[in-house]
């Protein structure tokens, strides 16, 4: 497809990946950034494409895959920003609930297993990527999420047992 069909096509094109985000579960402001990002991914191959309902599909299929990614990075949020931001309001009784919710929190996690412990605090707290993890620890990628899974599981089996008292 040449640059002049392009610009002909970008407003439906970018119509379609508001949509599609939109479809996925984003926001408006999210919905906007993820059609801006699919539309500099379908220019990047233009030459590559041609028009008809594959173009809409494919246009579909990147806003709904940068959608899911967007809420992967925004689900993977530090535990403390997570706790901080957790505060209903500012009196005397909500921060201690929160800090005692804090002291708890950080007494499960260091019963975590050694290992699991460590995955959890440097993918958590230091937001390591997977691959950083595991070429540090010298691990393959797939123990690395094994064993942050099982360490996630650990501490919402906690926290369920937690509230169910």
């Amino acid at each position: 497809m040449d640059s002049n069909t392009f610009a002909q096509q970008a407003c439906r094109l970018r119509q379609h990946a508001l949509t599609a985000s939109r479809y996925c579960g984003a926001d408006d402001s999210e919905a906007e950034d993820v059609a801006q990002e699919t539309m500099i991914k379908l220019w990047q191959m233009h030459d590559e494409l041609t028009e008809g309902r594959r173009l809409l599909s494919l246009t579909a299929i990147i806003a709904r895959n940068l959608t899911v990614d967007s809420m992967r990075r925004k689900h993977n949020a530090p535990i403390e920003k997570v706790l901080t931001t957790a505060t209903v309001d500012g009196n005397p009784h909500s921060k201690l609930v929160e800090s005692d919710d804090e002291k708890w929190l950080e007494k499960r996690m260091k019963n975590l297993p050694t290992t699991q412990y460590t995955i959890l605090k440097m993918r958590q707290v230091e937001q390591r990527e997977t691959e950083e993890i595991a070429q540090i620890l010298g691990m393959k990628c797939s123990s690395v999420v094994s064993l942050l899974s099982k360490a996630r599981h650990t501490l919402l089996e906690e926290i369920r047992r937690r509230n169910r008292q």
